[in-house]
């Protein structure tokens, strides 16, 4: 499994970003199909589809002359349960935040 940073990198270009959640919404695609994501050439497209290849966050299939992609899941329930796994932190933080800045309401009245 690609690590997560790996996995973070590869979405944090927008085009990237755009074809998973293309994939997502529309499910399998050929390359050509994504290719109106972004207004850049075919061979960049394929960049992008390598890139997210590697990272492990999409698939390929060959369907005679063309390349169907989708998204691999594994990558994304990883984002999910780090996600998750830090949740209880951000959520006791906000909580604090919260309190602290009741508290200095309540001062300043």
């Amino acid at each position: 499994m690609t690590p997560l940073p790996d996995i973070f990198a590869a979405l944090a270009d927008p085009t990237r970003f755009a074809i998973v959640e293309r994939l997502l919404a529309e499910g399998e695609q050929s390359a050509g199909e994504l290719a109106d994501i972004a207004d850049i050439t075919a061979p960049a497209i394929s960049r992008h589809l390598k890139v997210l290849r590697e990272a492990g966050l999409v698939t390929q299939r060959i369907d005679g002359q063309r390349r169907i992609y989708a998204v691999a899941p594994r990558p994304l329930q990883a984002i999910s349960a780090w996600v998750i796994e830090h949740r209880d932190f951000w959520e006791a933080s906000f909580d604090r935040l919260e309190a602290a800045i009741g508290n200095r309401r309540k001062e300043s009245r």
